[in-house]
């Protein structure tokens, strides 16, 4: 049976992370990941591709220095980003969040980067196990704590630290941790993917050179119901873009009016699929032109130039340090900056201390995300006109300035109180859902 100081489940960038910096501290680390095949990637990986697009700041907390990345991975500089309402435009050229990377962000290849990071993680000492996926999870705490974990292969492995990385399902975290929640209550009641998760799609696709925008990134909000459901364009190399969208898991279209939103149709008998909504949103933004025009880019993805994939929205919570093991990623924002913070102190047998770390790195961020979300829960397409056309003039184009911000009058002043508001609610860690002191340890 393998002993190993560090074991973690999922291997995608908050896993990998964890793996290189517990293996860069000189404790054995090993990466449990199951494994996906993709048209992209030449063997199996972790199933973590998203939009694939970075902010400036996003890279610091990440803690990369992206000119450490292989050519391939960076596949377009950004130089802002477009919010598009109903009838109403937002545009920026900077986030506005000091940082050290010169553009406004980077558009990036996920399935590369992943495969960096598990090399790097590598060349630090850490193993990666691929197609052995983790089953099982049984936790002693006499004398302090080891970790018995069950493989799909039917091996045990037995670790003295704990990183969960498994990604927006939690499918092993959510188990684990019921070994510590009290009697009567459940992880999944706060962690259900099915309840909590957005499904996201994109497809892959050349764009006509003429109404290419190679250096912006897009969203369209108020288009689509449900809690931040948007659509997306992220320009990637050539005049290959990704355009996607997210939106909540399980949406009734009973529920709302099928004429106050431009993707829906009146015939609608329910919520469209991905592909019908994108299609909808080509025809609405580029209407002299048919979808033939936009063809798939076949070879990228997960499957013909398409992909399907899990994004968490649920607030973070805190992890049962005490019993050696740490939660990392998946949760707005965390990424592989949480997965580092857990590697390293997992490795110097200093695990007790996750918590305040990863919430002194990205408190901040999480507040921000987290006050938005709930700031924006009930918008209909009016209000995101209304907000857009507000924010347009309080900011300039991404510079703040007190005369821009008496230009935004009275609506001004009462989106900047709203905000404040609602932050308030969630100050001093009241973003977190589930604190390290309701474990029964």
């Amino acid at each position: 049976m393998e002993r190993v100081d560090v074991a973690i489940v999922g291997g995608g960038p908050a896993g990998t992370s964890a793996a290189w910096t517990a293996a860069e501290s000189g404790a054995s680390a090993v990466v449990f990941e199951k494994g996906v095949p993709r048209a992209d990637r030449e063997g199996a990986g972790p199933d973590s591709t998203d939009a694939a697009g970075l902010l400036d700041y996003w890279i610091d907390l990440m803690g990369f220095d992206p000119d450490d990345f292989p050519e391939d991975v960076i596949l377009r500089r950004l130089d802002g980003g477009d919010f598009i309402g109903p009838s109403a435009e937002l545009s920026i050229n900077y986030t506005g969040i000091e940082s050290s990377y010169p553009e406004f962000g980077c558009a990036f290849h996920r399935a590369r980067f992943d495969d960096w990071l598990r090399e790097e993680a590598e060349r630090a000492g850490a193993n990666y196990e691929v197609g052995a996926s983790v089953t099982d999870v049984e936790t002693d705490l006499a004398g302090g704590h080891t970790h018995r974990l069950r493989l799909s292969n039917g091996e045990e492995v037995i670790a003295e630290h704990l990183v969960l990385a498994d990604g927006p399902q939690r499918t092993v975290t959510i188990e684990t941790l019921d070994q510590f929640t009290p009697e009567g209550r459940s992880m999944a009641d706060v962690l259900n993917p099915s309840e909590v998760n957005h499904i996201a799609y994109q497809e892959h696709r050349q764009v006509p050179e003429e109404v290419y925008d190679p250096h912006r990134l897009k969203f369209w909000w108020g288009l689509m119901p449900g809690h931040t459901a948007y659509p997306w364009i992220f320009p990637n190399d050539g005049n290959v873009a990704r355009i996607g969208l997210t939106m909540p898991i399980g949406l009734d279209i009973d529920d709302y009016d099928r004429d106050e939103w431009d993707l829906l149709r009146s015939d609608d008998e329910q919520i469209p699929r991905g592909s019908v909504y994108l299609e909808r949103l080509l025809e609405r933004e580029y209407p002299a032109y048919d979808i033939d025009d936009f063809p798939l880019v076949e070879d990228r993805g997960k499957r013909g130039g398409t992909e399907t994939y899990a994004i968490s929205s649920t607030r973070p919570i805190e992890s049962p340090t005490d019993a050696g093991i740490a939660v990392v990623g998946g949760a707005m924002g965390g990424t592989s900056a949480t997965g580092k913070i857990a590697g390293r102190l997992a490795g110097d047998g200093r695990l007790e201390r996750y918590n305040a770390e990863w919430q002194d790195a990205l408190g901040t961020e999480l507040l921000r995300n987290v006050t938005m979300a709930e700031v924006v829960r009930e918008y209909g397409p009016a209000d995101w006109d209304r907000a857009f056309d507000t924010v347009d003039r309080m900011l300039n184009r991404g510079n703040y300035t007190l005369v821009s911000m008496l230009k935004s009058g009275l609506a001004g002043t009462k989106l900047v109180l709203e905000y404040k508001r609602t932050k308030r609610q969630f100050r001093n860690g009241g973003y977190v859902q589930f604190t390290e002191d309701e474990y029964a340890l």
